[in-house]
């Protein structure tokens, strides 16, 4: 039988291969943004579409930064609000109120 303390076997390289996706998809969105930008200026001719792509590449990359950050706040709200750390929120409501009094 597994204990259930226990963490599981793979579970510290899920989180550094979590923490590699948000910079690797960085990478490789400015990279596609710069494909996109040589594709449009090949079929245009003109140069400054190159630029295009490129803004295309850091607005998705600045996009997978935004869409981390929003699941990591909802995971830390979720957190936040479980019953196992309300005693340390009620103590620090409790000390506020105190001090509000004075």
């Amino acid at each position: 039988m597994q204990n259930n303390t226990e963490e599981p076997k793979f579970k510290k390289v899920v989180d550094a291969a979590d923490g590699l996706s948000l910079g690797i998809s960085m990478v490789v969105a400015v990279i596609i943004g710069v494909g996109i930008g040589l594709g449009l200026r090949n079929l245009t001719g003109a140069g400054w579409t190159l630029w295009i792509g490129v803004f295309i590449g850091i607005g998705a990359a600045i996009s997978n930064v935004y869409k981390a950050y929003a699941k990591q706040k909802k995971s830390l709200d979720e957190l936040a609000n479980d019953p196992r750390y309300t005693y340390k929120k009620e103590q620090q409501d409790k000390y506020d109120a105190e001090d509000d009094d004075a």
